[in-house]
This record gives structure tokens, C-alpha cells and sequence, in this order.
């Protein structure tokens, strides 16, 4: 299964499985870390059910207060400023100057 969510279909798929894949990249990481799902739940305040359902899919939702929480148990918090990234300085703006 493919998990990359930022390609051309990325607006076919439901909100359930966009979160679906970033829980699936999420036991990725941490895996990798070599971190068990208990130890992210202690690191971060967030239930093991939340974690086990985030990372198999299961649900529809993700508390943002949660999924910060679990980005800064996996070294990961710099790149939630990459869900709403900066607005690009515009065209008019560059003209004007």
C-alpha cells in the first residue's frame, strides 16, 4: 500500500483515510525509534487505545491536542508547522516593491 497523502489524488481521499496513512506513518516512526506504543503513551499523555487505533486507522479523528502531543514523542514536533504552512509572499506584494 501506497502512503504518500501528497500527490494529485490526495482530494479523492476521505479524511478518514488521510488520517489512516499518517497513523500508519506515525507506527513507522515510531518503530524506528525503537519506542513501544506504552512508552509513547506515557511520553505523551495520550491513551495506548488512542495510539492503537490512530496507527491502525481505526476512527475518524485524531484530537489535534493528541497528535501534537504524539509528534513531540517521536522527535517529529518541528514538522506539524508543516500542516499549515506559512503563506507565500504574493506576486502583488514582490510587484509593488
Amino acid at each position: 500500500m501506497d502512503y504518500k497523502i501528497y500527490s494529485q489524488d490526495t482530494y479523492e481521499q476521505s479524511n478518514g483515510e488521510i488520517i489512516a496513512h499518517l497513523g500508519e506513518r506515525f507506527r513507522q516512526y515510531r518503530t524506528s525509534l525503537g519506542l513501544s506504543q506504552k512508552q509513547v503513551a506515557f511520553q505523551s499523555g495520550v491513551s495506548v487505545m488512542t495510539i492503537v487505533r490512530f496507527e491502525k486507522g481505526q476512527g475518524n479523528a485524531i484530537r489535534l491536542d493528541n497528535l501534537t502531543a504524539l509528534m513531540r514523542a517521536i522527535q517529529r514536533l518541528d514538522d506539524i508547522a508543516e500542516l499549515i504552512p506559512d503563506m507565500p509572499e504574493s506576486l502583488y506584494d514582490k510587484r509593488s516593491r
